[in-house]
């Protein structure tokens, strides 16, 4: 399976938001910071607001934020609403010209196997790609990194967040 530019850069462009979520960002700073160009990010920031995960402002001094809580937006409920509308094979096409469409079984398996990719990715919430993920924050945030006091060094992947050292002078 392989997902689309589109949903890829969804995520990342929440990710961003969500590393600065106490921030309006701007289209320019999130193409520069997840590697895209302001065209098409801009279609996927289109989206995002469309399907409710950003809210939108235009204007000189425009941006957008996430319209909910990180903890509330699951990385199943993004690449559905970035991949539902393009079908996984043909037999899942209205168009479907296959030859082998009415003798074929295999269609309920591939129905079975893609709802389980997003069961999957259902149970993934934005804030758990974020939160404690120092290589992150240093990445996305447009500022100097923060971290909450709730960062568990225990959890697998996540980073410990450091207090930045100062050398003595020489």
């Amino acid at each position: 399976m392989r997902l689309t530019t589109r949903t890829n850069l969804a995520l990342r462009t929440l990710m961003f938001c969500a590393v600065n979520k106490d921030s309006l960002v701007r289209k320019q700073d999130a193409a520069k910071a997840v590697n895209a160009s302001e065209n098409h990010l801009a279609q996927v920031i289109n989206k995002l607001g469309q399907e409710g995960f950003i809210v939108t402002q235009r204007g000189r001094h425009g941006g957008f934020h996430l319209a909910r809580a990180a903890s509330s937006i699951s990385v199943g409920e993004v690449f559905r609403a970035f991949e539902s509308g393009l079908p996984f094979i043909e037999c899942f096409s209205t168009n479907n010209t296959c030859p082998l469409k009415a003798h074929c079984v295999m269609r309920p398996h591939l129905s079975r196997a893609v709802e389980a990719f997003y069961a999957a990715l259902d149970e993934v919430y934005l804030s758990e790609l974020v939160e404690c993920n120092s290589g992150l924050q240093a990445i996305l945030n447009m500022e100097a990194p923060r971290f909450s006091a709730s960062c568990n060094p225990d959890r697998a992947g996540a980073s410990t967040p450091q207090t930045p050292t100062r050398l003595a002078p020489v």
